[in-house]
């Protein structure tokens, strides 16, 4: 397995494919690195010798922001839109979607399990709500 930029990439799996495991590197980012390297696309991550992988590694860090830079930089984007009270800011703030998603239905990755309001469950709940 080797590292890149402190992440094991999976070494069984072709390199363009094995790159994607690093946060901020999709199909087409991998590609561009692969080629911009000079590494054979369709040789293995485990094949891969130091030089391959320093090379690698340097276009990562010059040329695109990735793994811990890009989740900092996420984060701070999504604090300012929070901090300034936007529409977007105020839906990150109260975990609902954000993209204008419907959220009559549907939305539970977002809002969490089913709440169900005003049931009364239990013979402790019942004989609470007796007194009342």
């Amino acid at each position: 397995m080797p590292r890149i930029l402190g992440i094991d990439i999976p070494g069984k799996k072709r390199v363009e494919f094995a790159l994607r495991y690093i946060y901020g590197v999709g199909p087409t980012r991998a590609r561009a690195i692969v080629k911009a390297a000079q590494v054979d696309p369709a040789k293995k991550a485990d094949e891969l010798n130091d030089e391959e992988i320093s090379r690698i590694t340097h276009v990562l860090q010059s040329s695109y922001r990735v793994e811990g830079d890009l989740r900092r930089e996420v984060a701070q984007n999504i604090r300012r839109l929070i901090s300034i009270g936007c529409y977007r800011g105020i839906r990150h703030k109260r975990g609902l979607p954000v993209r204008g998603q419907r959220t009559s239905t549907n939305a539970r990755t977002r809002k969490g399990p089913r709440r169900t309001v005003g049931a009364v469950r239990g013979k402790e709940a019942r004989a609470a709500a007796k007194k009342d």
